[in-house]
């Protein structure tokens, strides 16, 4: 029996490791850890509650702008405008967070989990005028392979073509990235950290030259998505077909949708939702609506006091105690009703398609069709990334409607005034899952203010009654073709796009360092 350690294990963006023990080929047991203590919400004790929007943003670089919605909404309804935005403010605030889902969808595709299945080598042997592949050519022949090394060896199945192909897509989602940054900026005014997005709706008037803007890059984004990345998807899809088979995770979805299409219901999980909240199970594969006040988080194995633990977040506090028996994170449990959800691309998809949403639908069954699976397949590494990348078609499908919906002109932003005591809360689907925000104003000012993410979710310890998080169960049971090339680990973890970052090295079963390796 050895231990397997990779630390850091994604390729940008925060701290994560994962071990897990192996016996005779087989993962016996997982642990997932936060290595890096947020603290933002002591940061935002005693400021003024506008602060939130922007503050929360710098917890993440790639998906500021989720928080920026999260916080938005959570403000909106401690300072009594939930019922008040304009029609303008709400479709800007639907552009710029769409803006932000292609871009995310993209980046974790190619740049974050694409190098786990394609061999950039096989440029090698290119004999063409593409630019950008003669240019990663010459790169392999000086022995230079950075951004793609270091990585594993082994199991690379895609074709020479399809390796050449999809190395040459790795450079055109650059691109498109750099699009869906600058489509975000004609509303948000930047990226990252917008400052467009505020509490009562946005900031930036509309006009018919933001439109056209917008929209020109929007369509070339959506022919990227149609022509390249689901392509791309399907064609790592068909030569890694067992994927399917593996990292089926807790089996427990849950969505708080996102995308709002009607602002006047107070209650954000019974608004009419582009993507609509839930709950499901793979059991049974029965919808259930979320219920917040089941949402708690458990910190047994955290480094937080105990007398925190299994509070719901309008109640939470952050009490750091490192040198806790038993912790081995720094990302608090959280639960819904005791139980273990993994939040995500999937759970949003999944449920859409337990709602019988059409389009949705058909694009889950046509993928289904093509490798004659059942909806259970989707509970996998494979279903992950295909339920991102379908997912990122409907967004930008429904974004050039939306746009079209704007009054040039007309108010975007609703009036109102600061609280002296209020609570708010924002619920919102970001990239990665469900993200939930939780303020308490006292005397003007915050005094206390909690964020529960979707890699807390998903990449949360054990809990209090000691259940795995779900990444720790998607891992629990794999089998290790080769534990000095760990792929399977990697690509089960990664699918999940976790917002945290890790380096590997490998111990036997006494502990001993046998190798060390940095995955970037």
């Amino acid at each position: 029996m050895g231990k397997i350690t990779i630390d850091p294990i994604t390729r940008i963006e925060g701290h994560l490791k994962v071990e897990v023990v192996v016996d005779d080929g087989e993962v016996k047991d997982a642990r997932s850890s936060g290595t890096l203590f947020r603290g933002f919400e002591l940061v935002l004790r005693g400021r003024d509650p506008r602060d939130a929007q922007r503050i929360t943003q710098r917890i993440c670089g790639v998906c500021p702008t989720t928080h920026a919605t999260a916080a938005a909404l959570n403000l909106d309804s401690a300072f009594g405008v939930d019922e008040q935005i304009p029609d303008n403010g709400r479709i800007v605030r639907n552009l710029i967070l769409g803006s932000n889902f292609i871009q995310s969808h993209v980046l974790h595709f190619y740049h974050l989990a694409a190098l786990d299945y394609v061999d950039v080598t096989a440029v090698a042997d290119y004999e063409g005028d593409d630019p950008a592949l003669n240019s990663v050519k010459a790169f392999i022949s000086r022995g230079e392979l950075g951004p793609f090394a270091p990585r594993y060896e082994g199991d690379y199945r895609l074709s020479p073509e399809a390796n050449r192909a999809a190395t040459a897509n790795y450079l055109k989602a650059l691109d498109a990235r750099r699009k869906a940054h600058e489509m975000l900026a004609v509303f948000g005014g930047k990226m990252p950290h917008n400052v467009a997005v505020v509490p009562g709706g946005v900031t930036q008037p509309v006009t018919v030259d933001k439109i056209t803007s917008f929209l020109w890059r929007l369509n070339d984004l959506r022919d990227f998505i149609d022509h390249v990345y689901i392509p791309t998807v399907l064609a790592v899809a068909e030569a890694y077909t067992d994927y399917f088979e593996v990292g089926a995770g807790c089996g427990n979805l849950l969505s708080y949708g996102a995308f709002e299409l009607d602002g006047q219901e107070p209650d954000l999980l019974k608004r009419e939702r582009f993507i609509r909240g839930g709950r499901i199970s793979r059991d049974n594969l029965v919808l259930q609506e979320v219920d917040p006040t089941q949402i708690t988080e458990q910190v047994r194995h955290s480094w937080y006091d105990d007398a925190i633990t299994d509070r719901s977040p309008a109640e939470g506090d952050t009490v750091p105690r490192l040198d806790k028996d038993g912790a081995y994170s720094w990302l608090k449990a959280p639960r819904y009703d005791g139980q273990v959800y993994e939040v995500g691309p999937l759970a949003r998809m999944v449920v859409a398609y337990a709602r019988g949403d059409e389009p949705a639908k058909a694009l889950v069954d046509s993928v289904l069709g093509q490798f004659n699976a059942p909806v259970e397949a989707l509970f996998s590494v494979l279903g992950r990334h295909a339920a991102r990348a379908l997912e990122c078609k409907l967004v930008a499908d429904a974004m050039a409607d939306w746009v079209l919906q704007l009054k040039p002109d007309e108010p975007v932003c609703a009036d109102y005034e600061l609280p002296e005591e209020a609570q708010g809360v924002g619920l919102v689907g970001a990239p990665r899952g469900a993200l939930g925000h939780w303020i308490r104003i006292e005397g003007g000012v915050i005094a206390n203010y909690q964020c529960v993410v979707p890699s807390t979710w998903n990449l949360s310890p054990r809990d209090d009654r000691d259940q795995p998080g779900p990444v720790e169960q998607s891992l629990i049971g794999t089998q290790i073709k080769d534990e000095a090339n760990p792929f399977e680990v990697v690509r089960i973890v990664r699918a999940f796009d976790p917002c945290l970052a890790c380096a590997v090295h490998v111990l036997d079963a006494r502990g001993q360092e046998r190798a060390r390796f940095r995955v970037l």
